[in-house]
């Protein structure tokens, strides 16, 4: 029903940056919170910026100061500035919406994942 499309991963060095982007498509009537979340090898995901439906943000206290979410509302899409990368921000990089249904009801969706490696 719902796609969530991720685009903008990569190999980028220390210090450096990147930005992600996620589209969602399909039967949507409206994203009631849309998101990053991250999983680094042997770690568990976790949340690292998301909006709410009334524009509230909130932001992983790692990342603070150094990356932003933004998002398109007219495309339903998110992104993510990802400055002053370290070498511990590497992980694989997932899209999360809970999105309303033109059909009604709430689902909650995951992207692919897209790999953000941050190495010298």
């Amino acid at each position: 029903q719902v796609q969530l499309v991720e685009s903008g991963g990569g190999l980028v060095q220390p210090g450096g940056s990147l930005r992600l982007s996620c589209a969602a498509f399909g039967s949507i009537f409206s994203i009631v919170r849309m998101g990053w979340y991250r999983q680094a090898p042997g770690k568990q995901r976790e949340l690292v910026a998301a909006f709410t439906s009334d524009g509230v943000t909130s932001y992983a206290d790692s990342v603070k100061g150094r990356f932003t979410i933004s998002r398109d509302n007219a495309k339903n899409t998110v992104y993510l500035q990802m400055n002053s990368l370290k070498v511990e921000d590497t992980a694989v990089y997932y899209c999360n919406a809970d999105v309303l249904l033109s059909a009604g009801g709430i689902r909650n969706y995951w992207g692919q994942g897209t790999q953000v490696t941050v190495s010298s």
